[in-house]
């Protein structure tokens, strides 16, 4: 019989967590004198209230391991109750959102995409703009131990690849969560803390420094002003550029770095080369791009280059420059910049630089086979041999990537929408980046002016593309539930 009282105590523990987090912003509410405290205190107790009561119903069926449908099951159900509980301060509070647009900011938020439904944002009490930071930067520890952790051990999109660099704790998947938890967590914190001071430094209040450091760290993207990062000043766009492409990289690797291996993992590691190869090259051509429309090269455009390919291809999803204005060819390219991602292990998202690296190396040696029958050749990944399960496993993230963007496409245009609006809202959904394309949602817009149907199916997709497609899809298929 299927067990569901260790997912239950874990979700339980959880969102009493979450809950704790919410004292945070009452204290800055508090503080700013603004009257919003009360609101955080309200949606604090409901929330530990009612994940101490699923953790103590839960907890006599607690083991030192989950097999793998529970943790299939945990991996999912986690993403879903905590946005549930999350939006409770954007419905109770100042910002007065529907059950609908709070559940979809709350799970933009924890799914660090960066999509939000609010106009307006400057006017929120101080407490609202800080649980904002808070959602992201949750999520985005959250997302880095799923990675680490559970991904690998579900064989989910090839990260099982991976498994050999994280900690050896196989088969005891809770207690290997807790340590990774703690590794990472004096990476993640010092990472923050020194976005912060820089932010600072460059200018921005503390507030706006502290909070815009959760939101880079954790590439989520959620800014504190409409405009985004075009409201600060260039240094501060290129400090976060720095921060961007740092949370971008295999926090693995940073751990490694402090447990005194130096710093030979991150200079060796392939995937880490080819995503700054990546981008610097889109970069150039963005900028010749724009040069050749002023006709001369100017800092600033090579600055909104470098900042906006950054922001979408690592999935922050910040924006310095309305780049709908840069022409079709540009906006072309960020359409598809959207679906390369950083690294894998990071806070970033969508497809991630292993998987094309995985691509065009079996690509690659399918070409040599035809070329030469005879001749055996296997897939390589940092000089080792690819096994077919991973290859198996990234060629399916592919095929229902691609085919998840275009069904929820087609579902959105059904709700009434454009087709740009329809499949951007598809592709950034699913890539977790934030903006889309057009006029509506946009670098310039959000996603206020849609229905709540086309929002719930965002928000759906967003899921989605945070657990890596293959982990939700698992659940949806008949053969998980049979004994």
């Amino acid at each position: 019989m299927f067990d569901i009282r260790p997912v239950g105590y874990v979700i339980g523990l959880l969102v009493a967590a979450l809950g704790v987090t919410m004292f945070a912003p009452l204290l800055a509410d508090y503080m700013a004198g603004n009257g919003h405290w009360p609101v955080f205190l309200e949606s604090a107790v409901i929330t530990i209230m009612f994940g101490g009561l699923i953790a103590l119903a839960c907890q006599n069926g607690v083991s030192q391991g989950l097999t793998i449908r529970q943790t299939f099951l945990l991996t999912t159900l986690v993403w879903m109750a905590l946005p549930l509980f999350g939006s409770l301060p954007f419905v109770l509070g100042h910002a007065e959102l529907s059950f609908t647009d709070g559940f979809f900011e709350a799970m933009s938020g924890l799914t660090t995409t960066g999509s939000t439904v609010i106009n307006g944002i400057e006017a929120l009490p101080e407490g609202l703009k800080l649980w904002r930071g808070v959602l992201q930067w949750l999520g985005g520890i959250g997302i880095i131990v799923v990675a680490m952790v559970f991904l690998p051990e579900l064989r989910v999109g090839g990260m099982q690849i991976f498994r050999s660099e994280s900690f050896d704790t196989m088969g005891k998947i809770l207690p290997r969560a807790t340590e990774i938890s703690s590794r990472i967590s004096v990476v993640y914190v010092g990472l923050t803390l020194a976005c912060a001071m820089t932010y600072s430094a460059l200018g921005m209040s503390a507030f706006d420094a502290i909070t815009h450091a959760m939101t880079t760290i954790a590439t989520g993207g959620f800014a504190n002003y409409d405009s985004s990062f075009g409201q600060f000043a260039p240094g501060v766009e290129y400090a976060s550029v720095v921060f961007m492409m740092l949370a971008a990289l295999p926090f693995v690797r940073y751990v490694q770095l402090i447990s005194g291996s130096g710093a030979g993992p991150i200079l060796t590691d392939s995937q880490i080369r080819t995503f700054f190869i990546v981008a610097f090259a889109l970069v150039l051509i963005l900028a010749t791009w724009q040069w050749s429309l002023s006709a001369r090269m100017t800092e600033m455009a090579f600055r909104q280059s470098l900042f906006n390919v950054v922001s979408i291809m690592t999935g922050t999803g910040y924006a310095s420059a309305d780049y709908m204005q840069w022409g079709p060819f540009a906006v072309t390219m960020f359409f598809f910049i959207g679906l390369i991602g950083g690294c894998a292990g990071s806070t970033a998202c969508s497809v991630k630089i292993f998987r094309y690296q995985l691509l065009f190396a079996s690509i690659k040696a399918q070409v040599r086979r035809i070329h030469s029958p005879h001749g055996v050749f296997v897939p390589r990944y940092q000089g080792r041999p690819v096994g077919e399960d991973v290859l198996s496993s990234v060629m399916a993230f592919f095929v229902a990537f691609m085919m998840a963007i275009g069904v929820i496409g087609v579902l959105l245009a059904l709700t009434g929408l454009d087709f740009i609006t329809s499949i951007s809202g598809a592709a950034t959904a699913l890539a977790n980046v934030g903006p889309g394309l057009g006029n509506k949602i946009g670098p310039a817009g959000n996603f206020a002016s849609l229905n709540d149907t086309a929002k719930w199916i965002l928000a759906f997709a967003m899921l989605v593309g945070r657990l890596e497609i293959m982990a939700v899809f698992t659940l949806l298929s008949w053969h998980f539930w049979r004994s």
